[in-house]
């Protein structure tokens, strides 16, 4: 199956949860249809984001305590503990979880189902660094405000939010998921103490190119 064909049944799945008023629950299903063989996960590429694996090259994340949001099948949460990150990362899906497990038994990683609308009340202020990679860009706009918020709300003193994501102006459709976030919403994270630190709004290298929009904001001691 194609990516793009994975793609569409992505699609499907998260427009009948949407249509069910169960927006997140399409994490599972897919992540369950690709473990059954049916599908692929179309994000999953079994290696590191490229503009971590970039990031990270100036980045002292050794002894860190770093969140990995939507940990999928774990290959960033890898690279991080890789670097001496104290890791926690977690997905919705139980299925990717669990993939996570059998992958990276080595690393010391802390794995858990989560969800980003709801963190545990022990996270909260608890990580130096929390990474978000694609997905807020997989939740629709109510939602998506919920989890930005919630998420800013892990960052500790002095620490970081990681967003990277698909980029659009504001007068652009916001097309199927995944759905690009405006700048003016990447911008609006920096709420509760946080501020921006960090925006860069550029066309990747694939064909034909992607807008992404990548933010770092830091919470001052």
């Amino acid at each position: 199956m194609t990516t793009e064909e994975q793609r569409v049944v992505a699609r499907r799945l998260a427009a009948r949860a949407l249509s069910d008023g169960q927006p997140t629950r399409w994490f599972e299903e897919l992540y369950a249809a690709a473990d059954r063989g049916e599908t692929g996960v179309p994000w999953a590429e079994l290696a590191p984001n490229p503009i971590l694996l970039r990031k990270l090259a100036g980045l002292d994340v050794a002894g860190k305590r770093t969140l990995v949001v939507g940990c999928g099948y774990g290959d960033d949460a890898a690279l991080l503990a890789q670097a001496g990150a104290e890791v926690t990362a977690f997905d919705i899906a139980p299925t990717a979880v669990r993939r996570c497990e059998r992958r990276f038994p080595e690393l010391g990683i802390t794995w858990t189902v989560g969800d980003a609308l709801a963190p545990p009340p022990t996270w909260h202020r608890a990580f130096d660094l929390v990474v978000e990679i694609y997905t807020l860009q997989v939740l629709p706009a109510p939602e998506r405000a919920v989890a930005g918020v919630a998420l800013g709300r892990c960052v500790a003193d002095g620490g970081r939010l990681f967003v990277f994501c698909r980029g659009r102006e504001p007068e652009d459709p916001p097309g199927s998921m995944p759905w690009p976030l405006t700048a003016d919403e990447v911008v609006a994270l920096a709420t509760e103490g946080l501020e921006l630190e960090r925006f860069e709004d550029f066309l990747d290298a694939e064909e034909p190119p992607v807008r992404r929009l990548l933010a770092v904001l830091c919470r001052n001691p």
